[in-house]
């Protein structure tokens, strides 16, 4: 079993996904080495699909799922899920809106023992 899995649900992000790809690698690095990273490509219609693709060939733990068409954002959350393998799951925006840096905050807390973490936005 995989320690933490990150389900990011995508459409249309080809001009965020290097850093998408290099800000979630860096933060869940410093957290564990026992990570996937699942983005789940809601039909795209530019270049998402292929850059996400690129940085999956190059990192097996950046995986890739690509919906036949747009389904909405609950769906291809839905779909991660579905599909990864961690103890711990957590679930950010493909827009970067859910920095990926205070990731480790929410794992201090099921670390804690706490079942679920979550934030608010201010």
């Amino acid at each position: 079993m995989t320690k933490f899995s990150l389900v990011i649900p995508v459409y249309n992000e080809e001009q965020i996904i290097e850093q998408l790809y290099a800000r979630c690698m860096e933060a869940l690095k410093k957290i564990t080495d026992d990570f996937e990273i699942i983005c789940v490509d809601d039909g795209s219609n530019d270049k998402t699909l292929p850059q996400l693709v690129m940085y999956h060939n190059s990192d097996r733990r950046f995986k890739v799922l690509s919906l036949s068409r747009n389904y909405g954002h609950q769906a291809a959350i839905l779909a991660g899920l579905s599909y990864s393998k961690g103890e711990y799951v957590g679930i950010i925006d493909g827009d970067l809106q859910d920095p990926p840096e205070i990731l480790h905050e929410f794992i201090a807390k099921l670390d804690e023992g706490f079942d679920v973490a979550y934030a608010v936005r201010k």
